[in-house]
């Protein structure tokens, strides 16, 4: 039986105790990956693509489903670290998913097209055919939680609705 995570000093200690709570036995054996845990988690900061539309798949429970974009900037050339150089962005799209009914429900009446959001969730990996019939891959960011960054009319009934969904206080 082979074990891991036995350091006790150094960056490794802290590895360790980081991973402490995610970590419940810590042998190889299959018989013991029973009881392992792992990590799925993705928090996306960005701005809404389009209006979110509800769907309901294969007559299963609605989803709330929009495009969310995040950037990256960089400065390339002679002088990264100074004012001069050319600036290169990267614009990532990604496509959440919202199933939990509150919150899907606040996303659908509140969130709009251009508004900054913050979004917790995990990552599901999926196949779906196409209208021509071909199988594709899909990648969707599963919404689990989010930071409204902007402000919206209606804040009272957002705030009541959101209690409703224990996403205040």
């Amino acid at each position: 039986m082979s074990h891991k995570w036995r350091c006790t000093f150094g960056p490794c200690f802290f590895l360790s105790s980081f991973l402490t709570p995610f970590v419940r036995h810590e042998s190889d054996t299959v018989g013991s990956l029973v009881l392992e845990r792992s990590m799925n988690r993705v928090q996306l900061l960005g701005r809404v693509g389009q209006d979110p539309i509800m769907r309901q798949v294969d007559g299963k429970n609605p989803v709330t489903i929009f495009s969310l974009a995040t950037n990256e900037m960089w400065r390339t050339g002679e002088s990264e670290t100074t004012q001069g150089g050319d600036i290169s962005q990267k614009t990532t799209w990604h496509r959440i998913s919202v199933f939990r009914p509150g919150l899907r429900d606040v996303t659908y009446q509140y969130v709009k097209r251009g508004a900054r959001l913050y979004v917790e969730g995990k990552i599901d990996y999926g196949e779906y055919t196409d209208k021509n019939n071909v199988r594709r891959q899909a990648t969707t960011i599963i919404a689990g939680n989010f930071l409204f960054l902007f402000k919206t009319r209606g804040f009272t009934n957002l705030k009541n609705l959101c209690e409703r969904c224990f996403l205040w206080g």
